[in-house]
């Protein structure tokens, strides 16, 4: 059993909980302070804790069951469970079932917009991994589920949706996009010969990696806008700098002649953003 529950983390790889949680948390924080005037409630943050559990379960375990075929093809991607047998397919369904359980109940427990929104944030899940197989806009779709989650930590809490919360929700979406397409770089002559629809296979390498800084820079501005845009003093301001300097690095690492740190860029670094990002808009929630 204890085995098969390895299986079973490995597949929605929970080390990469370290990317969306942080800004669910930030979004509930910054909503919490700006529309409540106070921080969130433990119940609150335990509820988002939950629904986030449930909806990145859900998320990868319709990922690798969607794309089943395609992994088993990519010799980088054919030791993943399902591919290589590991798990079942009627194993994988119930889990993706009891994982939208979680996230309803979760949501249930939250506030009526959280509900209401839910349809949208199962449909962004599901067709995310259709999107490879027409159109290399796939990075942007992820990010914009990606970025679900700090507006989900921000509706949670509020009931609403703001320009500031919108920002914040944008600010996610490009930094998910940007470092999804450095990742798949590193399968641009595989997805250029099955032709899996991706940026790099679409521009290339260079045109790539450009792409990707376009991005962040967008986020950094993101970022920014929410210091003028919100009470954050320079505790956060701290944190941009810091996070930029992050992903200034990232991309100092990888080039179209040297991508052997793409998993430094693409899983170190970005969970540092995200951790930095969140610990400074919390000391200064706190502090100030």
């Amino acid at each position: 059993m204890f085995k098969k529950i390895a299986i079973f983390l490995e597949m929605i790889k929970i080390e990469h909980t370290l990317f969306a949680l942080p800004f669910a948390f930030m979004g509930a924080i910054l909503g919490s302070t700006e529309i409540n005037g106070r921080l969130p409630f433990w119940a609150e943050i335990g509820w988002i804790l939950l629904a986030m559990v449930g909806a990145r379960s859900a998320a990868f375990g319709l990922n690798r069951m969607i794309d089943r075929v395609i992994d088993g093809k990519n010799p980088r991607t054919a030791g993943r469970a399902i591919p290589a047998g590991l798990l079942k397919i009627s194993e994988v369904v119930i889990f993706v079932i009891i994982s939208f359980i979680l996230l309803f109940w979760a949501a249930s427990q939250l506030n009526p917009l959280s509900v209401k929104l839910l349809p949208i944030a199962v449909f962004m899940l599901v067709i995310y991994s259709y999107t490879k197989r027409f159109t290399w806009l796939c990075h942007v779709v992820l990010g914009l589920t990606i970025g679900l989650a700090p507006l989900g930590g921000w509706v949670a809490v509020t009931g609403e949706i703001n320009l500031t919360a919108m920002v914040l929700y944008l600010a996610a979406a490009f930094w998910t996009a940007g470092f999804d397409i450095i990742y798949a770089c590193q399968d641009i002559d595989f997805d250029q010969k099955e032709g899996v629809y991706s940026i790099p296979s679409r521009f290339g390498t260079q045109g790539a990696l450009n792409i990707a800084k376009y991005f962040h820079i967008i986020t950094a501005i993101g970022f920014i806008a929410l210091f003028f845009m919100t009470d954050l003093s320079w505790i956060y301001a701290i944190g941009i700098l810091i996070s930029c300097g992050l992903l200034i690095y990232e991309h100092m690492i990888v080039s179209p002649n040297d991508m052997s740190r793409v998993q430094t860029a693409f899983f170190t670094l970005n969970s540092w953003v995200s951790m930095v990002i969140l610990l400074f808009t919390l000391i200064d929630a706190v502090v100030i």
